[in-house]
């Protein structure tokens, strides 16, 4: 099935979902260590960034920035998609709150202060129906 493209049914169509638990970001200098649970990977010049639930990230000796809260976008966004980031992270701009965004194939996923978690859900749900 081919991923939606047209902008107001992308965002009409969004229904946000929180993940519920803490997430976490880390910078691995080495190896990964074996069984963690990790929920994406990013290799840059500096180093490899962990996005992970924090008690795994603290379980295996990171200092990990966070706690983050994970909302998943669950409408299936196509890669060629216009516009959905900038009316997220826009909207979630406009309320004072950070929004950090990752792409899988199938969905956005937005990571935020795990305190603004409720206030985001609102701000998403409001332009979702508007």
């Amino acid at each position: 099935m081919a991923g939606e493209t047209d902008l107001a049914r992308l965002l009409a169509e969004m229904a946000p979902k929180p993940e519920g638990q803490d997430w976490g970001y880390a910078v691995v200098s080495g190896p990964l260590p074996e069984g963690l649970d990790w929920f994406a990977l990013v290799r840059e010049a500096g180093g490899l960034t962990v996005i992970a639930p924090m008690v795994a990230l603290r379980a295996a000796g990171f200092a990990a920035e966070g706690p983050m809260a994970r909302i998943t976008l669950t409408v299936h966004s196509a890669l060629e998609a216009v516009g959905l980031t900038a009316a997220v992270s826009g909207a979630l701009a406009e309320a004072g709150i950070s929004a950090n965004m990752v792409a899988g194939f199938h969905h956005d996923h937005i990571f935020l202060p795990a305190k603004d978690a409720e206030k985001a859900m609102a701000v998403l749900r409001g332009l979702s129906h508007a």
